[in-house]
């Protein structure tokens, strides 16, 4: 590689080779440690005592469990999706956004992934989901959305990390080469796979790059729809409906573009990364976030147009939502994931890093009440009346989720501090256009 072209990434080659890093990040990585010890404590809590710790009750068999698995799987197929657009497209905002994209998307499935397993009350058996060959003939129910957890959740889990690691290999490669450790060479080198930028290499890369950004559109739809045919396949008058799929996919989309959002500003500013990250990726990926907010309030309307038109059950059912115990709920996620982003019309709030930060934060927390929204609020109302109910989460609960938060934000600190989050190669690609032309 020539001096040249080094020069063009040296800023983004430093923060994973650096030998020290700032004390923000330090500061950081302990606060996430420390809910990561409660989400250690809460997770043993439930597994030695049981489910009993929630706040579960006839009918709400669920509660924080599913919101939380319903809220992170939206994070992570909204980020694939977007991730996998941009490599097929070949957009330029790929070489800003796409590798920590791809990380958050990554990130966010393991994170949903515990609460399937932990929701089973013996999470030592979760292996009783698995299709396997059983010599006592007690095969999984496959019309049980527990089946279809453990496909949605594996499937995602190996095609999101595959894209991710795929698109990191030329840029191991480069830390391998850059590296002033011999150790630190290696174990970089270990995970390059002998790449040597050949043309062959280069070749292999991108078929295989691709290949598996195909893969990603139809199974992130899929996997999305999967979650929402859990509420829509029952006969739960407020979730037996087909527009729950659409209604799923079209917030999630909008979720992880906020998260992508959010997570771009703060690495611009905290690692300085404005020439890698500039102005006009945050201005279009402002852009991007409020389209797929003006599409979520179109929803929001069909579904109550729908409302109007449904039978006297259903339509009761949907309103109690609205205007029931958890009408709060319902106006909470219009608020911060409807209007709240409509400030991203001004050109000034699409560059400024508090509003983006701001719109980008509002955005999740109104999709998290969205879902709360739906799976309690929804299944309040039900054919019934002698079991409707109220549902409260306890302490253990909420631990639960803000243990994955901090999960989540460690995995995403420990991705700052040793790969890099810019792709290199991209960007030296972009570089030589830019002079060709």
């Amino acid at each position: 590689m020539t001096s040249e072209a080094q020069a063009v990434t040296r800023t983004v080659a430093e923060v994973p080779l650096a030998r020290r890093f700032g004390v923000l990040w330090w500061g950081a990585l302990l606060a996430s440690g420390a809910l990561v010890l409660l989400l250690g404590y809460t997770l043993v809590s439930v597994t030695l005592v049981g489910v009993g710790v929630w706040g579960i009750n006839i009918p709400f068999v669920w509660g924080f469990d599913l919101i939380n698995y319903a809220w992170w799987i939206g994070i992570a197929n909204g980020a694939s999706l977007f991730a996998a657009i941009l490599v097929l497209r070949r957009h330029d905002l790929r070489t800003a956004v796409n590798r920590f994209a791809e990380g958050v998307a990554f990130f966010a499935v393991i994170c949903a992934g515990i609460f399937p397993i932990i929701h089973l009350g013996r999470p030592w058996l979760f292996y009783w989901v698995f299709p396997y060959p059983a010599t006592f003939e007690v095969w999984p129910q496959f019309r049980s959305t527990l089946t279809w957890d453990f496909w949605a959740i594996s499937t995602h889990a190996i095609v999101t990390s595959l894209l991710w690691y795929v698109g990191l290999i030329p840029d191991l490669a480069t830390l391998r080469d850059r590296a002033r450790s011999r150790n630190v060479k290696r174990l970089y080198g270990v995970f390059a796979l002998g790449w040597r930028g050949s043309v062959r290499d280069w070749a292999y890369h991108q078929r295989a790059y691709r290949l598996v950004a195909i893969l990603v559109l139809p199974l992130i739809l899929i996997m999305q729809s999967t979650v929402a045919f859990e509420f829509a396949v029952t006969l739960v008058p407020d979730w037996h409906e087909t527009r729950q799929p659409l209604h799923f996919v079209a917030t999630g989309l909008a979720q992880g573009l906020s998260i992508v959002l959010l997570v771009a500003v703060l690495l611009r500013w905290g690692l300085r990364l404005g020439p890698y990250i500039d102005e006009g990726d945050i201005d279009l990926l402002g852009r991007l976030v409020l389209a797929s907010a003006l599409v979520s309030a179109y929803l929001y309307v069909d579904e109550i147009v729908a409302a109007l038109l449904a039978d006297g059950i259903a339509q009761e059912a949907t309103f109690n939502r609205l205007t029931g115990d958890y009408a709060g709920l319902y106006w909470t996620a219009i608020v911060y994931s409807i209007l709240i982003p409509q400030l991203l019309w001004l050109k000034a709030a699409r560059r400024s890093t508090l509003a983006c930060v701001f719109v980008g934060f509002s955005i999740g927390v109104g999709i998290w009440f969205d879902r709360f929204s739906i799976i309690v609020g929804g299944l309040q109302t039900d054919y019934l009346p002698s079991i409707w109910r109220t549902y409260s989460p306890t302490l253990a609960e909420t631990g639960l989720f803000l243990g994955t938060i901090g999960l989540f934000a460690a995995l995403l600190l420990l991705f700052v501090r040793f790969l890099p989050v810019v792709s290199m190669f991209e960007t030296r690609h972009d570089e030589h256009e830019e002079k060709s032309s």
